[in-house]
């Protein structure tokens, strides 16, 4: 028992780490965020930099562990690996990502910070920096579980207009911390109420302020969620079978303006169905004054070939994928990564990345962003086109995580999106969460999981930028940085903390 309470802290931080993810969807109480962090910050404190990164650690573990676990699924159920080859594999995944939160810890452990305030607005920095890392390049970046995304509902999300997701996180890390402090007496606690009743409050009328404005007339939407079974999608036999599903739910909403597929909805190559499919529907189509909307693969210059979105107005666009999933479209880490998976016969992708700049899709009158997968989980890639959009669209198929909370955490990072632009964002899916999302990150509508539904609500085209879209997160963390220097500097002049 004595060797046991020795590892208290370490005990605290995984439990801890595992509330966390309750704050996330499809639990949705955010407000165990700052608890789990506050406990995390208090378990580190007079700790060397090396116990508090395994501090960290744990809570990394109990977070990841808790919060991912749905990786074994796509691995194990739909890429063909036996149960412990797919175990390890998750357990690899979620070892390798609870690190960061490690990494976080023992840089705030090396920093002497000149005060209180200072360290925890400075840990609360690091802290999404970190996440930051994380979430944009290590394996083409994995945002998942950072701290933000879990306040789409509460008054911090108010500031996500100003300063995207990390802003989110670094005042929802900033509250914990001080708190953290104020429960230590190294703050007085009526200056730390204060402040934290400002933030929050601050935020709480953020989320009134209409940062954008209407771009024309709503216009009619449907959303198609097929639910084809991941394991019956890609089967040739299948392939018409698939084709007149979607078609006959299309036609069930011709009264529509814009119809959406998911992902890949179309199990063949654009090529391949050119002829005797997509032509005939675009022609109905523009008979009808319908724009469609779909996701199949494409093929490029010689043996590339792409995840895209195609647009059939008047004249048929693509837009191919730009950010890839790794393990799911390519292969990072070669030749290590193919030789390991090889011996495990699962069967992967290899796409090609569509170019960084292509122009925008349009459907409804309006241009819109188009984002296939995970790449709404990307803040900056969806910004840096929405000044020009009208709406977002995103087109996923997260049947490969089954009934887990995956899906649900992917709308609410999509809500995050709807709120840093201030626009609609729709998303059509294959299994679920199919959903209309409202500029200030409400779900207006949604389909049931695991349903073979057609869903229609109108949404409203936007124009107008909010502060994000100029700072991107580039900005956002220049300005956060300025304030803690600013913390910094007052603190070592005037003794802000006493």
């Amino acid at each position: 028992m004595s060797r046991i309470l020795q590892y208290r802290s370490e005990l605290a931080a995984l439990c801890s780490g595992g509330l966390l993810t309750l704050a996330f969807a499809p639990y949705a109480l955010p407000y165990l965020a700052p608890v789990a962090l506050i406990a995390l910050y208090l378990a580190w404190q007079r700790q060397t930099p090396r116990r508090a990164a395994a501090t960290a650690y744990c809570f990394g573990l109990g977070l990841f562990g808790s919060g991912i676990w749905w990786v074994y699924i796509s691995i194990h159920d739909f890429g063909g690996a036996d149960p412990a080859s797919a175990a390890a594999l998750a357990a690899l995944l979620v070892a390798a990502w609870a690190a960061f939160p490690a990494l976080a810890a023992w840089l705030i452990a090396m920093v002497p910070w000149p005060g209180a305030w200072t360290r925890a607005a400075g840990a609360a920095l690091l802290w999404v920096a970190v996440e930051y890392f994380r979430g944009n390049y290590v394996l083409n970046g994995f945002p998942w579980l950072q701290i933000g995304y879990s306040q789409t509902g509460t008054p911090l999300a108010g500031f996500a207009a100003l300063g995207g997701a990390y802003a989110v996180g670094f005042l929802l890390a900033f509250s914990a911390f001080a708190a953290a402090e104020m429960a230590q007496k190294t703050v007085r606690w009526r200056s730390g109420l204060a402040l934290l009743l400002a933030i929050w409050g601050v935020g709480a009328g953020l989320r009134a302020v209409a940062w954008t404005e209407p771009a024309g007339a709503p216009i009619a939407v449907t959303l198609v969620q097929g639910n084809i079974g991941q394991d019956e999608k890609w089967l040739a036999h299948q392939q018409l079978a698939t084709l007149n599903l979607y078609r006959k739910l299309t036609e069930q909403h011709w009264d529509s303006d814009v119809i959406i597929w998911p992902e890949t909805a179309i199990p063949a190559f654009l090529e391949d169905v050119k002829p005797f499919f997509i032509d005939p529907l675009q022609a109905e189509a523009r008979a009808r004054g319908v724009d469609i909307v779909v996701g199949l693969p494409s093929s490029g210059q010689g043996r590339d070939y792409y995840n895209s979105v195609l647009a059939l107005g008047e004249t048929q666009a693509l837009y191919h994928k730009i950010h890839l999933l790794p393990f799911g479209e390519y292969l990072p880490l070669q030749p290590l990564s193919g030789w390991v998976l090889d011996q495990l016969a699962i069967p992967l992708g290899d796409f090609a990345a569509g170019g960084a700049r292509q122009p925008l899709l349009r459907a409804g009158g309006h241009a819109f962003v188009a984002t296939i997968c995970y790449e709404d989980a990307f803040g900056e890639l969806v910004a840096r086109q929405a000044a020009e959009a009208g709406y977002i669209v995103n087109m996923t198929n997260d049947a490969w995580f089954g009934d887990s909370a995956q899906p649900h955490q992917h709308l609410q990072m999509a809500q995050m999106r709807a709120l840093e632009t201030g626009r609609y964002l729709v998303r059509a899916t294959n299994t679920g969460v199919t959903a209309f999302i409202a500029p200030d990150g409400a779900v207006k509508r949604q389909a049931p999981f695991f349903a073979t539904v057609a869903i229609s609500d109108s949404i409203v085209p936007m124009r107008g930028a909010t502060p994000y879209l100029y700072l991107g997160d580039g900005g956002a963390f220049a300005a956060i940085a300025l304030l803690v220097l600013a913390v910094a500097a007052g603190e070592r002049r005037f003794g802000l903390a006493g």
